[in-house]
């Protein structure tokens, strides 16, 4: 029996075989795909966020030993604890300062740092340094400290040790120091102690020249010198997930504690990056499930109302089922037979669909880093789906005893529980309160309890959102029922010009069938409902981390110089390239605001927007334009930071003296700037203090007009234009170029820096099948569905344009109504989602950006899939009455 039962099923339905087993299919591609995305990007954001760092261990060792000993057993404690690529000694030592003598004029500085490197340490790790000028083989100086100096090289500066003459040596090269809060970090502090800011002088020594100079100073005073080992661990035994690289690494600092008996602190750079990442990679994966869930439960949506379309022919069969001798027992055993055909069938399909959507959207292998966890639940949820939809359908529908009561008309339905309860308004109020409560109380979605070193999710935020899709879609079926119910007249009216005299009757019919055509209503507006607010917030998510990396960079493409060598002396040459439509300088100099050295940048207010972005968001007040320009009427204004404002309790319209080093005699005079306002953000500049001034009361107030800083905007690919611009600068030496795409790669392993592409294509491709099966198959479904009562009207001589008027109208709401509340829901999802994420953009988007190609294109497949339902079902109109009366 149940061999027959599954033919005939093969045989006679399986054009809704096919219908239960795609939605299964759609559901278990997406659970699949998402997983496959999610395991590839925290890969990545682990694997970039390694490579990107310069030293991944600094063991410091211990006064009380000689060096050569700790070195010899530290070293070995090291080797055992974790695999070593590379690992080298580097001296530090505390100088009183150091003295240059230019022209007529003496430099000295205050206290300082001087490292003592082997020659192989700038080789293996070159992310410390970058070489402005000269070379790396003998005594290196620092370009803050250099420009303190004003020296140059084949200068001679002098060091004075503590306790000991001043030593003379031989500058040969200049370089930045890109991690410098990373290389004279505090090791061995007390947990929660205020970070150390690296010193403001700083000399680099081979290290056998720094032994000459400072093995004395390290007998006399061990507190003023000690020595560290830099160490390079091996990164491709690391997992991918952040999280479990995070406590590998850390498994292997406290084995290195155990053997070296904590003789020697250490400071686990590795971990501690490893640490933020996890945190972004966490959020990752709740957000990313938060964008493709709804795609899920959308495609068992749409699963359960392809089984319950079939409601009526099911009971008829069960009917005769039970008068032939069936018992319910039985009947659920056939129902299960389906379930595991539909079940078994679309989540192999759905499996496939994976590996393909893997390979396609995403370049990698089959189901591309995917563990095998996703691909389980995956399949899991593909069978229990199909299972739940058909067993639970054909359960309730066994009630039906006979053919009679299987054809009997019922009345609709009572209000639901939840209707009665007004659920949906319920949940709507909910998610404007936690809304509202996480939006102005400030959000941080990522939380770090004080005393925990674990990262956790701030999950009420993500209710909002949450309960805002299932308070408006119940809210849909409310208004539908009411509207189908009540709104006869106006619907009738509104049918007119295509039903002309059969309006009436139109609208009768779908008001009597209210239910049926809300469950469409329904599905058509969640279907666009997701597809919306995905399209929305990818392409807003897009823009912004486009925008992010524009902030980091300055630019499209930056051209980067120091005070000798500024950006601005090839300011023409950049500026006349192929494919550069704005070129603007910027002054990037120093100034002390008391005893705190901060960066100065020196703009044109009223052209700097030209070639880059002025973002609102970057000031005060939210307005670039108007803050842009009270700078501009102000010649001595000056933009503090929000940190500095809070820091020294100023005031708009204060005045404020600062240190700025003058041209003529390299010494740091008082300059007085009137505070104007407060910019939170600024190209290049740093996140925490930082000043914005004119570059004409600069230059004036210092001597040079000379702009370190370039900003070139580009209408053609920025990395074929940094190509040319480093060929135009080539004969500067210490100027570097970088484009938007580097500084994307520089913060990949950050949330924002997440290449959403792959994701966005994924879920933008099932957005539309889904488009179109909730528009064409639903329509079809219920067309077929009734197939019995078009033959009747067509027995009582309907003609085929009458015929064609119910079926037009019945489409025609079904799309427009569901596409109109659907698209609204989806901007509101949208919208809300962008506002939670505020505080992890930097800067927060300005507003949606909406890609309005894909969303008419989206709409066009929906009327195509709905024309393609219509004239299939008014092809079937056609068949003779008698013979399709037959047929039923």
């Amino acid at each position: 029996m149940i061999g027959l039962w599954f033919a005939g099923l093969v045989r006679e339905r399986r054009g809704r075989l096919a219908g239960m087993a795609t939605g299964v299919a759609v559901t278990v591609a997406l659970v699949a795909s998402l997983g496959a995305f999610i395991a590839q990007s925290t890969a990545s954001m682990t694997q970039r966020a390694t490579a990107s760092l310069p030293v991944d261990w600094q063991v410091q060792l211990g006064p009380a030993t000689t060096r050569a000993f700790s070195v010899t057993q530290t070293a070995a404690a090291v080797e055992k604890a974790a695999r070593v690529t590379k690992q080298h000694i580097v001296g530090y030592a505390d100088v009183d300062g150091f003295q240059a003598t230019t022209g007529e004029t003496v430099q000295t500085t205050g206290k300082g740092k001087v490292l003592g490197l082997d020659r192989s340490y700038f080789r293996d790790f070159p992310g410390q340094f970058r070489l402005l000028l000269g070379n790396l083989d003998g005594v290196v100086i620092a370009q803050q400290t250099a420009a303190n100096l004003h020296v140059t090289i084949g200068d001679t500066t002098s060091i004075h040790r503590p306790g000991a003459a001043p030593a003379d040596v031989l500058i040969t090269g200049i370089v930045d120091l890109p991690h410098a809060d990373a290389m004279f970090q505090a090791i061995g502090v007390t947990p929660g102690a205020e970070p150390q800011a690296p010193p403001d002088n700083v000399l680099l020594l081979p290290m056998d020249t720094w032994d000459h100079l400072f093995d004395a100073q390290a007998a006399a005073g061990p507190g003023t010198v000690h020595t560290q080992l830099h160490i390079g661990l091996a990164h491709d035994a690391l997992p991918g997930d952040p999280e479990a690289a995070f406590a590998q690494v850390q498994g292997a600092a406290k084995n290195l504690e155990t053997r070296i008996a904590g003789g020697a602190p250490m400071a686990d750079n590795l971990a501690a990056r490893l640490d933020s990442v996890r945190s972004d990679a966490l959020y990752a994966k709740v957000l990313f499930l938060f964008l493709g869930t709804p795609g899920a439960l959308l495609g068992a949506f749409l699963t359960i109302a392809v089984v319950a379309s079939g409601s009526g022919r099911r009971r008829r069969d069960q009917a005769l089922l039970r008068i032939r001798g069936a018992s319910r027992a039985q009947i659920m055993k056939l129902a299960a037979v389906e379930a595991m055909c539909v079940g078994l069938g679309g989540t192999l399909a759905g499996l496939l669909l994976a590996a393909v959507l893997s390979r396609l959207f995403l370049g990698t292998g089959y189901f591309g880093a995917s563990p095998m966890g996703w691909i389980a639940c995956a399949a899991i949820a593909g069978v229990v789906l199909a299972h739940a939809a058909i067993l639970v359908t054909a359960w309730i529908d066994a009630s039906t005893t006979s053919v009679a009561s299987a054809r009997r008309m019922t009345s609709s339905a009572g209000p639901r529980l939840w209707q009665r309860v007004y659920l949906d308004l319920v949940l709507l109020a909910l998610s404007a309160i936690i809304f509202w409560r996480t939006w102005s109380t400030g959000y941080q979605v990522v939380l770090a309890p004080e005393g925990t070193p674990s990262s956790s999710i701030d999950y009420v935020a993500f209710l909002a959102p949450v309960l805002a899709w299932g308070g408006c879609g119940m809210l849909t079926i409310r208004l539908c029922l009411a509207g189908l119910r009540r709104g006869r007249g106006a619907l009738a009216a509104w049918l007119r010009p295509l039903a002309n005299s059969l309006a009436g009757v139109a609208a009768a019919a779908m008001s009597r069938q209210r239910t049926r055509m809300t469950q469409g209503i329904a599905l058509v507006a969640l279907a666009f409902a997701f597809a919306t607010s995905t399209a929305v917030f990818n392409a807003t998510y897009n823009a912004q981390a486009r925008v992010d990396a524009e902030l980091t960079n300055g630019a499209d493409v930056t051209a980067t110089g120091t005070s000798q060598t500024p950006a601005s002396a090839k300011l023409n040459e950049l500026a006349a390239l192929r494919g550069v439509s704005a070129a603007q300088p910027m002054q990037h100099r120093f100034a002390y605001v008391g005893t705190d050295l901060q960066d100065l940048y020196g703009i044109d207010a009223r052209r700097i927007g030209q070639a880059t972005r002025m973002a609102d968001a970057y000031f005060e007040g939210g307005n670039a334009q108007r803050s842009l320009d009270v700078l501009a009427q102000h010649p001595n204004g000056i933009l503090l930071s929000e940190e500095t404002v809070k820091d020294y309790q100023l005031h708009p319209g204060d005045e404020i003296n600062l240190r700025v080093q003058n041209a003529s005699d390299h010494q740091y005079h008082v300059v007085p700037f009137r505070f104007v306002g407060v910019v939170r953000e600024f190209p290049t500049a740093p996140r925490d203090s930082f000043l914005v001034a004119n570059a004409g009361y600069i230059a004036q107030q210092t001597g040079t007009s000379a702009a370190e800083i370039v900003l070139l905007r580009t209408t053609m690919p920025p990395e074929q234009v940094a190509a040319a611009a480093r060929a135009v600068v080539a004969s500067l030496g210490a100027v570097k170029v970088s484009d938007i795409g580097q500084a994307q790669h520089a913060i990949s392993s950050s949330l924002t820096a997440v290449d959403l592409r792959g994701l966005t294509q994924l879920e933008l491709s099932a957005a539309t099948l889904m488009v179109a099966c909730a528009t064409g198959l639903i329509i079809a479904l219920g067309f077929a569905d009734r197939r019995r009562t078009f033959a009747i009207l067509a027995a009582l001589g309907a003609r085929p344009r009458q015929l064609g008027a119910f079926l037009w109208s019945e489409a025609l709401v079904l799309l427009f109504g569901g596409a109109a509340i659907g698209t609204l829901t989806g901007f509101a999802l949208a919208w809300m989602l962008v506002k939670l994420l505020t505080g992890v953009f930097d800067p927060p988007p300005e507003r949606l950006n909406v890609p309005w190609f894909f969303l008419a294109f989206l709409v066009t497949v929906a009327v195509l899939s709905v024309v393609i339902a219509v004239i299939a079902a008014f092809r079937e109109t056609r068949v003779p009455a008698v013979q399709r009366m037959r047929e039923l």
